[in-house]
């Protein structure tokens, strides 16, 4: 949508986004504050917007050159970059610090010192070799703020009325805009002048409001308007292909849907319990799931997403299956679900971050799925800040999260179970196992990628036996686009992808 104003035609991009906690990147939690964040700030390195399979590019930095034993890595500054090398090592340090630690401290666990041997080059020391380390210089955490506060991106923080708007403006002195005006001026086409995110909870209101052009774009398509969107072909339907509407995507995302599983939890948690999250994991009924979700999604059996170079492509040992989940209930020690502690049926509560009615439709389709086996499931729904407050403190027995890929590798998503990530780390669960950390270490220890596939393998297989998470499925990236947006590709790491965005000039 353009929101035209008489004198200054300020071009707006519009669209529904999840809830912000923060602007500051060492504090960084979710999908949400990265897609704000990078709008402002600028990493180290990022990933090409338009590059598939995807690849690292140059942001404030050029590419790293790397030591021969992986050790060493030495960043030399862009040559327009408008900081200097010690804002870089600053960003760094905030991660490592100690007295202040980050959610994203996880990623520079590996680094022994950082360093500006200059003003325009990083050397960065790690301990232990660590293939994924570029990648981590591309992700939100590293963003690096200049001392005033302010940042190098491509827009600023205009305004933010929290849990309901946040504009951003459009940065003149960022240097990426020279680069495509005349490309852009050839084609017809403008950058957005404004970037608007709108906290917008119900999804039958995201819809209505992108039918009359107030916002240019749904990231997703909700459930119960998937009828109205795809046609009998499963193709869009023609009503709003002959409005302008575009349809995108339909692969399978690079991330895992799941139920995390308190290990710390005493019912639950461990060696002990481990029989019944067995139970529970075949309990889970994937194909009522996905037709729940009009057959957009795919099967999750693991901890990587298949997506990804490294999936073992095995079925899992726990996929549905009634007998069996009664089994497994009655070998741990809950015959037709009875806790023999009380003489009633086991009762377990699930914690979930959005209080919408299609979350509690979801909740309530997974307390069906533990019904049929004996258990049953008690629903907790909480603001996201709450939901999150629960997890990092343990407040929890399952709780319904996504893990949304920050790179394409399955260390980012393995990491996720190591013990050195314990919550408030990404290791929400607390899973604690010596023989994963033992595979996980040996595989960031060898310099090869089929050596360490083969540990990757062994990692998952030990995961899918543990069963500290239940895997639900993987989402297909469905996004739809008004006539106005155009230069809009689907990509699994959208963070500040706006920049690329334009719209017809007029």
């Amino acid at each position: 949508m353009i929101l035209a104003a008489a004198l200054l035609a300020t071009t707006v991009f519009s669209r529904a986004l999840e809830r912000v906690d923060t602007m500051d990147p060492a504090k960084s939690q979710s999908a949400y504050d990265s897609r704000a964040i990078h709008l402002v700030y600028e990493t180290p390195l990022e990933i090409d917007y338009m590059k598939r399979p995807y690849e690292l590019v140059p942001s404030l930095c050029e590419l790293p050159q790397v030591s021969p034993e992986g050790l060493e890595y030495t960043l030399k500054m862009a040559g327009d970059a408008p900081v200097g090398a010690k804002d870089v090592v600053r960003a760094i340090d905030r991660l490592r610090d100690p007295e202040n630690p980050s959610p994203g401290g996880w990623t520079m666990a590996a680094v022994k010192t950082v360093e500006a041997p200059d003003p325009r080059t990083v050397r960065i020391t790690l301990s232990r070799r660590q293939h994924v380390f570029p990648w981590m210089l591309a992700m939100s955490y590293c963003a690096v703020v200049k001392e005033d506060g302010s940042g190098t991106g491509p827009y600023r923080l205009e305004s933010w009325w929290r849990n309901h708007e946040m504009v951003f403006a459009r940065n003149e002195d960022w240097r990426g805009w020279s680069k495509t005006a005349a490309a852009d001026a050839a084609a017809g086409i403008r950058p957005f002048d404004k970037i608007r995110y709108l906290v917008v909870d119900d999804v039958s209101t995201r819809w209505l409001m992108f039918l009359r052009g107030e916002v240019d774009m749904l990231g997703d398509i909700a459930r119960d308007n998937w009828s109205a969107v795809m046609d009998a072909n499963g193709e869009l339907h023609p009503k709003l292909r002959e409005a302008g509407i575009r349809l995108h995507g339909g692969k399978p995302a690079i991330e895992i849907r799941y139920l995390g599983i308190n290990q710390r939890d005493p019912v639950l948690g461990g060696e002990k319990n481990r029989k019944l999250r067995q139970a529970l994991t075949c309990a889970f009924d994937f194909q009522t799931w996905k037709s729940f979700y009009n057959n957009s999604i795919d099967r999750a059996d693991g901890p990587v997403p298949p997506a990804v170079e490294g999936y073992l492509d095995e079925p899992s040992p726990y996929r549905h299956d009634p007998e069996k989940a009664r089994r497994l209930l009655e070998e741990a020690g809950y015959p037709g679900g009875i806790d023999p502690k009380t003489g009633r049926r086991l009762t377990i509560t699930l914690s979930i971050g959005r209080p919408s009615q299609d979350s509690r439709e979801a909740g309530e389709l997974l307390a069906s799925f533990f019904a049929r086996a004996g258990v049953k499931l008690d629903l907790r729904l909480q603001t996201w800040d709450a939901f999150l407050n629960s997890v990092n403190k343990g407040d929890v027995q399952l709780f319904l999260m996504c893990w949304v890929g920050d790179y394409p590798d399955p260390e980012n998503f393995l990491q996720l179970f190591h013990s050195a990530n314990a919550s408030p780390g990404p290791n929400h669960a607390d899973y604690k196992n010596p023989a994963f950390d033992a595979e996980y270490d040996a595989a960031m220890a060898s310099p090869t990628k089929e050596e360490r596939n083969r540990h990757w393998a062994e990692c998952q297989r030990i995961v899918r036996e543990d069963c500290p998470w239940i895997f639900t499925h993987v989402s297909r990236n469905f996004s739809l686009s008004g006539p106005e947006l155009l230069n809009f590709e689907t990509t699994d790491f959208p963070y500040g992808a706006e920049k690329h965005f334009r719209t017809p000039a007029k």
